[in-house]
């Protein structure tokens, strides 16, 4: 279980630190096994007295939550980061909870939200990598969703016309 924790936190730390590289459109997943650790870790730590390790334990579930396959987990780490965002004043920390959110939203779907957090953890660190990745991904996703809704319409249209010159050749 240490061992499992212990390979999140090297993740997220060599993900946040600008080490890791990806393609645009490839970010870590997260399975349940390492989500289940992670709680439990925060179990623990909130045991105890340590305010520092309780929120590493936040911010470790939190990044497994945001990288689950499952949309309930992801819901769940941006509800869990949302919370926490607005009264963070590290400038680190709030780099990386905006891009967590980012990250969800990104995953959840919601493009134009993920775009907004992306950019506000631009402005917070202008030269990190992997917000700059973030934002290269979730732009390509906007204009491909838009190429193909324009795809759609005109493809909706054209069989419109197309009824409509069919009624009127007939009438």
């Amino acid at each position: 279980m240490e061992a499992t924790i212990g390979k999140v936190f090297d993740s997220v730390s060599t993900f946040f630190s600008g080490v890791a590289s990806g393609s645009s459109d490839e970010f870590p997943l997260c399975d349940t096994d390492i989500i289940s650790g992670c709680e439990k870790e925060l179990a623990e730590a909130q045991k105890g007295q340590d305010e520092g390790f309780k929120k590493e334990s936040i911010m470790r579930l939190s990044w497994a939550l945001v990288h689950s396959k499952m949309p309930a987990d992801i819901q769940r780490g941006i509800a869990m980061l949302e919370g926490s965002v607005v009264s963070d004043t590290s400038p680190v920390t709030l780099r990386e909870k905006l891009y967590l959110l980012a990250i969800g939203y990104y995953r959840s779907g919601d493009f134009s939200r993920s775009r907004d957090y992306i950019e506000r953890c631009l402005e917070v660190e202008p030269e990190w990598r992997q917000a700059q990745t973030l934002k290269t991904a979730i732009e390509d996703r906007i204009v491909k969703d838009g190429v193909i809704g324009v795809g759609i319409a005109v493809t909706a249209v054209g069989i419109v016309a197309g009824i409509a010159a069919a009624l009127v050749r007939r009438g």
